[in-house]
């Protein structure tokens, strides 16, 4: 079973995280002439990776991406991504759920999203939303049609869980899952949403609802907190990215992800000495003279 790649963003096993230590800046490589370069050779090693895990058929890999609104998480997803063959991956965003999907559990939206084999899947946002989100609000309950009355703090730990249970089905079954939180700070949240404002060609992003849960922030980073101690686990690690500065967020993140897929070992099939030499048949069917 898959196990997490340590480094400094790691969020650790033993339930210790405190969010008022993790940092949201940190002095990065973003203006240094090299960064484009690492970042470019990441990407293009995540591609070969990628192809090998395509080729191999053993592992699928789950990317969890979390965080508050504009701390860059679709941005960095396309330049993290951007040299994978879109054949061999697939993005979910998940927002407010359906109908249809409140008529199921709260997992079933997303487990029936999975990658399959072979490829990489990548949530925005997740099932997470149900001890974030929810958790904030815990009036969207009323929507979710839930048969048995529960203590909120209870209902809480039975979602993790729950997830952790999932999680753990997953990682014994081939999935590797690697979560990143996003770690922005509100002042810079702050300016980003004042972006939106001020450049035209953003204003479709802005929502006056992001300013609305911004205002919560105590209540968001307590709900982080809480659920990031309660699921990072070896098979499936959290990584607390600092997130004020973009470049070196998309840096850590692909830095994380390839890292994690080195250790796989991910090989190309090998071929049978039977392939060997009906390969060799087609080369001289295929050498011949039209």
């Amino acid at each position: 079973m898959f196990k997490a790649v340590k480094n400094a963003c790691l969020v650790p096993f033993n339930g210790e995280f405190q969010l008022s230590e993790a940092s949201t800046h940190v002095k990065t490589l973003s203006k240094d002439k090299t960064y484009k370069k690492r970042l470019e050779k990441l990407v293009d090693e995540l591609g070969d990776l990628q192809r090998r895990l395509y080729a191999s058929d053993q592992y699928s890999v789950l990317l969890v991406f979390q965080a508050m609104d504009a701390a860059g998480k679709d941005s960095t997803i396309r330049a993290v991504m951007s040299g994978i063959d879109p054949s061999g991956c697939q993005v979910f965003s998940f927002k407010q759920p359906s109908s249809e999907e409140l008529d199921h559990d709260y997992l079933w939206r997303t487990a029936k999203s999975l990658p399959q084999r072979g490829r990489i899947g990548i949530f925005n946002r997740s099932y997470y939303e149900e001890v974030l989100v929810v958790r904030v609000h815990p009036e969207y309950l009323g929507g979710q049609k839930l048969p048995f009355k529960v203590e909120l703090d209870e209902l809480w730990q039975q979602r993790y869980e729950s997830i952790r249970d999932h999680e753990k089905h997953l990682a014994r079954n081939g999935t590797v899952v690697l979560k990143f939180w996003l770690n922005v700070s509100r002042d810079e949240q702050r300016k980003r949403f004042l972006s939106r404002l001020d450049e035209p060609q953003k204003n479709w992003k802005f929502s006056s609802g992001d300013v609305d849960e911004s205002a919560l922030w105590p209540e968001y980073m307590n709900a982080y907190e809480q659920a990031l101690n309660a699921s990072s686990r070896p098979w499936a690690p959290w990584y607390a990215i600092p997130a004020d500065d973009k470049p070196y967020a998309r840096l850590q993140v692909a830095e994380t992800i390839v890292a994690s897929l080195r250790s796989l070992n991910l090989q190309y099939p090998e071929v049978t000495r039977r392939q060997l030499e009906d390969i060799g048949k087609m080369r001289k069917l295929l050498e011949k003279p039209l």
